[in-house]
């Protein structure tokens, strides 16, 4: 019995197939994107100004805004800014991106 070339064909093919390692990396970031994980280690720490240009510099965003305590916030999302709110005992209580 003969099978017909066109059978193998996808089967050879498919074996052919890669997997690149660009599919596996994690998408690339906007320079200037906020990055909140990055900089999760400094709750707890005060808030200072010299901390806050720390935390925005690791963080790779370009703008910070600090949260009072007790303060009402717009509800606007930037992808570019920093959130660092902290307490009445200036701990910083929180570290977002938006």
């Amino acid at each position: 019995m003969r099978v017909p070339f066109f059978v193998f064909t996808p089967l050879a093919l498919g074996a052919c197939a890669t997997v690149s390692v660009q599919d596996e990396l994690p998408p690339p970031r906007d320079p200037g994107s906020c990055d909140a994980d990055a900089v999760q280690s400094h709750l707890g720490h005060e808030a200072t100004s010299d901390m806050g240009a720390a935390i925005l510099a690791e963080s790779g965003a370009r703008t910070l805004r600090w949260g009072p305590p007790d303060s009402a916030w717009t509800m606007d999302y930037r992808e570019d800014r920093l959130n660092v709110r902290y307490d009445r005992d200036m701990k910083i209580t929180a570290v977002t991106c938006g």
